[in-house]
């Protein structure tokens, strides 16, 4: 949740990020690491030195990652420190899909290169279960105890190889964070405050009201025109040559488009990053700041002219149809 914003909370998103984010991003990680150092070593993960480029930009992402989050912490921005973290395993699932273990052990000639990518991988795990622990203590020690090895001191978090070289991980690793089943847990709310379920009212509004200058009215056939969908970001950094706009990578179902907003102000890239938009996605393609946009993304304004995102307030897959 955004430090000095507004955040939303529902069971939904709940059970949104408890999937994407706990068991699917990092439970799966560790899972997957875990079972595939059993499968082609015996559980034992050692560094051979066969690197390759690709390993190059995995190692960076890692070893800054502790500077990234001590600056979000210095400036008290929990949320981002803990976005930064992520990221970190984020790459980590990334680098999976682009050195391909699983074709890389059908030959015995390219088994010492699917050694060095999983100790590349225990190694950046080891390193983000290390800065995770201040806010996940039971969950980094799992983790640790899973890998048969303990955190990383501070000083050396920005360095890669810290994992001892030949130690052998556990054999039978452990599900981390279950996914959950939203009606299961709808059920068991309404299980839980049944008369608070049955009461349930619509709330009475509160705070200030805006009143704007009326545009002129449009026909059904101009809405018709306009077309929504729910959208998600899944990459976001600063225009350079703008100090107002972000550039935002949209997947919206199986598309994504590039879209540029003057919200740089309101939201940095790593706020952006995951968040489910609503977007114009019929917009003319244009360019601002010389970078080419290619939809809108929804926003609110008030009256102190601060912005934020008009966001789905259930679940909505990426591409779901705003109507």
């Amino acid at each position: 949740m955004p430090f000095d914003n507004d955040g939303l909370i529902s069971w939904e998103l709940m059970v949104e990020r408890i999937n994407s984010e706990l068991a699917n991003t990092l439970g799966n990680l560790v899972n997957r690491t875990i079972s595939m150092s059993n499968k082609y070593f015996d559980g034992i993960v050692t560094s051979t030195g066969v690197t390759e480029e690709v390993d190059d930009h995995l190692k960076e992402v890692v070893t800054q990652t502790a500077e990234k989050v001590s600056a979000k912490m210095a400036d008290l921005r929990v949320a981002d420190a803990i976005t930064e973290i992520f990221n970190l395993f984020k790459r980590c699932n990334k680098y999976i899909d682009e050195t391909t273990p699983w074709i890389l052990a059908k030959e015995e000639a390219t088994k010492p290169r699917l050694s060095e990518v999983l100790y590349n991988l225990v190694e950046s795990i080891t390193i983000g279960a290390t800065l995770l622990q201040s806010f996940m203590p039971d969950t980094a020690a799992k983790i640790f105890a899973q890998l048969h090895t303990k955190e990383v001191p501070f000083e050396r978090l920005h360095m890669f190889g810290n994992f001892e070289s030949g130690t052998k991980v556990t054999e039978k690793p452990e599900i981390l964070f279950a996914r959950l089943d939203i009606k299961e847990v709808m059920g068991r709310v309404n299980a839980l405050h049944p008369e608070e379920t049955e009461k349930e009212s619509a709330p009475e509004p509160s705070g200030p009201v805006i009143d704007i200058e009326p545009k002129a009215e449009i026909t059904f056939d101009d809405f018709e025109k306009m077309q929504f969908q729910v959208g998600e970001i899944i990459e976001c950094k600063a225009v350079e040559k703008s100090k107002k706009l972000l550039c935002s990578q949209v997947k919206i179902g199986s598309q994504v488009k590039q879209i540029v907003s003057g919200i740089r102000k309101h939201y940095s890239p790593e706020e952006m990053v995951g968040k489910k938009v609503m977007v114009l996605v019929n917009l003319k393609p244009a360019k601002l700041a010389g970078v080419l946009s290619e939809g809108m993304l929804l926003c609110a304004e008030d009256e102190n002219g601060e912005l934020s995102l008009m966001i789905p307030e259930k679940t909505m897959p990426s591409g779901a149809e705003i109507c």
